[in-house]
């Protein structure tokens, strides 16, 4: 029997091979992850019990969650592994995952990213493991290096303010349009079909919750002087590679009362006119190439600027300048009443968790390079570009634009099948048009041999070093005239001069993280965020080569690790929730709301049910609960709740009764945002499914039922689920986040797609559309949640559970006689 096993290649079942009892005690496992993720010993554990008057977690537990939503059995996902042994199947995983070279653009391009800043950032839990600054005595290094951040992109695109992040550039986009129809308040956008693809769609996708009509043109044929629209949207460059001048259809959008957006790219501005000197309103776009790998689509820092006039309009944080009580100067979050935890459904937006580690990473890659670095950055790839340029026309290839800083859109002599053909030799990744034309996208790790096998890919007969002695790298053509030439100065602030030695950067970013309380100092406390350990195990993945060097458009056959990770966590995911379906493309808990409520919406109407738009949260609700309402296009019904701090059923049965021919949903957060867990939450759910509405359940608080309850059991339809809370995402000082959703199989078919990447796999007919550039959001983060499920298993995802309930009541009890406790749940 054994020699067959052996012939035939016997394995054991899927998931870790069971360990005999003496195999056990003779190879003890010594790097399991559980005992080292949860803090307090079982010795611990126990003294902490008595003190409450407890036997056992067991019994804590009963007391605590109702018994009617538990889950009697432990979760169906693979047993725990080891710290090692996750790095080894990751490894794997990651290795199916193929690296070819990608010239596709689109707003996204590969780049070298400082080490110091890698190691000393990227890879410091002194940086990622801080919460948002709300803070501000604690969290002065931050909010210095975002004001950095903030001065960066303002000097850059000569405009007057900017934020200290967004989600990416198609979210900025989206959140300029809504800053035109708040400004100029007409429903009505027009859009250059010049600007990227999956930043239109993810425009549209807002414009169609708001009312608000998205024209996407080439502008030829368009009377601006109409005054019938908030604003204009284009690319500079456009997504061609083309550098157009947009004088005149900024003058007639202002003529027209409009406000003028411009999309654009930082590097190309160290060089040409920035879209300030144009006239440009606000500014919009995505500042990864600036030391930010391609991370198959995320996470990346998305930047927004305006002129001053806008100001109170700008969505997300904004750093500015203040004094402390000694006199001193100081740093703090400015102009707070525009943001959804003061404004609520009237702030300008919904944005909570942004991408401040990313923005800090290029902020820093600014600090290092200084004006000229960066200058001489942008004219290496300018170069390159020109001499692809005059390389593929040389050789019979026709380009149809000649003005361009680093894209060219070539028609090919021989056509596109042989072009993908020789690329494909090469292993490289092009843009393929519908009109048989080819784009190609340089970045700043090109070199001589990446030239040369271009060259090949479009049958150019011309080698390299002969076209570089025919080039004139110090001529006004670089520039195209006067015309595009960059006239005014950049990064003028002494930040940006004086780190250009690695000694004196690392000190300065040592400083900065001196000055913060992160995880590595303290806990932090914050009831409304879940801010565990980060592990080390979890984040060193993070900066592999074969899930970092990845672009998001890439075929999915080169893609199959990160396929293969999706599906995992997606089934883990399904489990613990309840649900049968997840969406990983939102990049934020808020977004993720978003992304659920507009689902909804979608599903309300394709069953004949439009007039159901009232959406019920109650008054203690998270701030982007009735903020992401308000976007969806959903109208906010406010709900009591009791003096105990649970939700008013007498005040929400009215409420039903009111809108019962037009309840859409209702928002419940659970445990709610008062730290309960309600006895009557089924009952809830129950009610407002009987008066037709859907339940979104709000993630935020999840960490408390992981193991123990599953919202898609009790009556939810539908929830966002914050990987950067209860699935060890670090915060990184207020992003990056992940708020992928989970639904119930109904709400299945009106998930986001994507116009590039279908993450719908063929079913994207019933989508309600896009919320986020990239197909799968913050892609290179999802294998820090999938590596915590994995290294924990069933029984230590329930454990950490349990032992946070008995951490938070263990707290109350101590703090009882000191503090006032403002609710308690029944038990």
């Amino acid at each position: 029997m054994i020699r067959l096993l052996l012939t035939v290649g016997y394995k054991a079942p899927a998931g870790r091979r069971a360990l005999s009892n003496a195999v056990k005690g003779l190879l003890p496992v010594h790097d399991e992850f559980i005992s080292r993720h949860i803090g307090p010993r079982e010795a611990d554990q126990k003294v902490m019990l008595e003190e409450l008057g407890f036997k056992n977690i067991e019994e804590l537990i009963n007391k605590t969650v109702p018994a009617n939503i538990r889950l009697n059995r432990l979760l169906d996902i693979p047993p725990s592994k080891g710290e090692h042994e996750l790095l080894n199947y990751l490894r794997k995983i990651a290795d199916r995952n193929q690296a070819w070279r990608s010239y596709i653009g689109m707003g996204y391009y590969n780049c070298l990213v400082p080490h110091c800043i890698l190691r000393n950032i990227f890879e410091n839990p002194g940086w990622t493991t801080q919460y948002t600054p709300y803070q501000a005595e604690i969290a002065q290094g931050r909010l210095e290096s975002l004001l950095n951040y903030q001065t960066m992109v303002a000097d850059i695109t000569g405009l007057d303010i900017a934020n200290a992040s967004l989600l990416d550039e198609g979210t900025a986009a989206a959140e300029a349009m809504s800053l035109c129809i708040r400004y100029v308040r007409r429903k009505k956008i027009y859009c250059s079909n010049k600007v990227h693809p999956q930043t239109i769609a993810v425009v549209k996708t807002r414009a169609s919750a708001m009312g608000v009509r998205v024209i996407v043109t080439d502008f030829k044929d368009v009377d601006l002087s109409k005054k019938d629209h908030s604003g204009v949207l284009f690319q500079y460059p456009d997504t061609e590679g083309r550098i157009e001048d947009f004088t005149e259809l900024i003058e007639q959008c202002h003529k027209g009362g409009g406000v003028a957006v411009c999309a654009t790219d930082l590097l190309a501005l160290t060089v040409l006119k920035p879209p300030g000197e144009f006239g440009v309103d606000v500014a919009v776009g995505t500042s990864q190439r600036f030391g930010v790998y391609l991370n198959y689509g995320g996470p990346h820092a998305g930047f927004f600027a305006v002129k001053d006039k806008f100001i109170r309009l700008v969505p997300g944080r904004m750093v500015g300048v203040t004094k402390d009580s000694s006199g001193n100067m100081a740093y703090r979050l400015a102009l707070q009443t525009r943001e959804q935890h003061i404004r609520r459904d009237k702030a300008t937006s919904n944005i909570c968790t942004a991408q401040a580690l990313l923005a800090n990473i290029s902020a820093m890659y600014a600090v290092y390079h200084g004006a000229e670095g960066l200058i001489s950055i942008a004219k290496k790839v300018n170069n390159a570009t020109r001499l692809l340029a005059a390389g593929v026309t040389g050789g019979g290839n026709q380009l149809q634009h000649d003005m361009f800083f680093d894209t060219i859109k070539v028609i090919p002599k021989s056509g596109v099948k042989m072009v993908k053909k020789r690329a494909e030799e090469k292993k490289i990744n092009l843009r393929y048009f519908d009109d048989d034309s080819v784009g190609v996208s340089l970045d700043e790790t090109i070199e001589r041999q990446d030239l040369c096998d271009l060259l090949f890919v479009f049958e150019c007969p011309t080698t390299v070093e002969e076209l570089a002695e025919s080039f004139d790298a110090s001529s006004d053509a670089f520039f195209y005239g006067d015309k595009f030439k960059r006239n005014i100065d950049l990064l003028k602030h002494p930040v940006f001069k004086s780190y250009r030695s690695e000694a004196r950067l690392v000190r300065y970013m040592k400083a900065l993280e001196n000055k913060d309380i992160s995880l590595v100092h303290s806990m932090i406390p914050l009831g409304s965020c879940t801010m565990k350990l980060n592990s080390t195990t979890e984040m060193m993945p993070c900066s592999w080569p074969k899930l970092v060097q990845l672009h998001p458009f890439v075929p999915v056959e080169q893609a199959q690790g990160y396929q293969r990770l999706f599906k995992e966590l997606e089934k883990d995911l399904c489990e613990i929730t309840g649900y049968d379906k997840i969406s990983f493309q939102p990049n934020s808990g808020a977004q993720g709301e978003y992304a659920g409520l507009m689902t909804i919406m979608s599903y309300l109407k394709a069953t004949g049910q439009e007039k159901r738009k009232v959406c019920l949260i109650p008054v203690s609700a998270h701030g982007t609960n009735p903020a992401s309402a308000q976007m969806a296009g959903m109208q906010v019904q406010v709900i009591n709740v009791t003096h105990s701090g649970d939700i008013d059923m007498h005040h929400l049965k009215q409420m039903l009764e009111k809108h019962k021919e037009t309840v859409g949903c209702m928002m419940i957060t659970y445990p709610s945002t008062n730290g309960i867990f309600e006895d009557s939450i089924r009952e809830m759910c129950e009610l407002v499914h009987h008066s037709g509405g859907q339940i979104y359940l709000d993630g935020a608080n999840m960490n408390a039922q992981v193991g123990l309850c599953r919202p898609g059991d009790y009556g939810s339809d539908v929830s966002h689920i914050n990987l950067h809370k209860t699935f060890c995402i670090p915060h990184g000082g207020g992003g990056p986040g992940m708020g992928p959703i989970g639904v119930k199989a109904h709400l299945a078919p009106f998930l986001p797609s994507h116009p590039i990447i279908d993450p719908l796999e063929g079913s994207t007919s019933r989508s309600f559309g896009v919320v986020s550039a990239a197909p799968w959001g913050s892609s290179a983060i999802l294998p820090i949640s999938w590596a915590y499920i994995q290294m924990m298993g069933p029984r230590g995802l329930k454990k950490a559970t349990e032992v946070a309930i008995l951490n938070a009541n263990y707290m109350c009890h101590k703090l009882k006689d000191h503090y006032t406790i403002l609710y308690y749940g029944n038990g």
